[in-house]
């Protein structure tokens, strides 16, 4: 579904990301981990169109992504959720999740309607129900995890792009937020989940690429990481 091949990225004369080369499957769960200040933000912002390649390939769905805005990665069913969930805090959880409506493809249509594809959302997230007129600001940090994974979601992604969901959640929030992803993969939907929870990536994903310097240094499946490669690259 996703394929990045020698990929680098600089911001301005200061290069970032060198070489990066990385799948993710449809329907699959790849966790990019690294230490803080590795690249990993700049590869998911660079996926999204929000940096530009210096040099390598960047596809989706077969289809080259060079020199297509943000707004055309979303609506050709690439959805992210930024560190910091950047919800609107000055607009309501219902307004919030108004927004998601707007990056949906045009393909997508009305299918099942507004009132249905909420209803999903507050299945996986039975707290937004009861939050829909308060404003985003005032929510909790992980009330405002749960409306960005949401918002994003009724643009009916089929790659999530997610970016340290777990940054600053109390424990029961991450286990709900865990299921979400689970129950998420199981519509098909394929995600890229840079994290540095390492139970909680391993619970949910399938393979693993590791960032070092900006270039990635070990990938494979989750269940051949070894714990020297965890020491060496990831262990402070």
């Amino acid at each position: 579904m996703l394929e990045i091949r020698g990929l680098d990225v600089a911001y301005g004369e200061s290069q970032v990301l060198w070489d990066v080369s990385l799948d993710v499957p449809a329907g699959g769960v790849v966790c990019l981990m690294g230490r803080n200040g590795v690249g990993k933000t700049t590869l998911l912002k660079a996926i999204m169109g929000l940096l530009p390649a210096r040099a390598g390939l960047i596809a989706f769905d077969g289809v080259d992504l060079g020199g297509r805005r943000p707004e055309e990665r979303a609506s050709g069913g690439i959805g992210y959720v930024p560190q910091g969930r950047e919800i609107f805090p000055n607009l309501s959880v219902a307004e919030n999740l108004r927004v998601g409506f707007l990056g949906r493809p045009a393909s997508a249509g009305n299918g099942r309607g507004v009132k249905a594809d909420l209803e999903e959302i507050f299945d996986l997230f039975p707290k937004l129900k009861q939050l829909l007129s308060r404003k985003g600001g005032v929510l909790s940090g992980g009330e405002q995890q749960q409306l960005a994974i949401a918002r994003v979601l009724l643009a009916r992604p089929k790659l999530l792009l997610m970016d340290e969901p777990t940054e600053g959640i109390q424990p029961n929030v991450i286990l709900q937020i865990e299921d979400a992803i689970q129950r998420i993969k199981e519509r098909g939907i394929a995600v890229l989940l840079v994290e540095q929870y390492l139970e909680f990536a391993w619970r949910l994903a399938d393979s693993y690429a590791i960032m070092r310097k900006g270039a990635i240094v070990s990938s494979g499946s989750t269940s051949d990481l070894r714990q020297d490669v965890v020491r060496q690259h990831l262990t402070v």
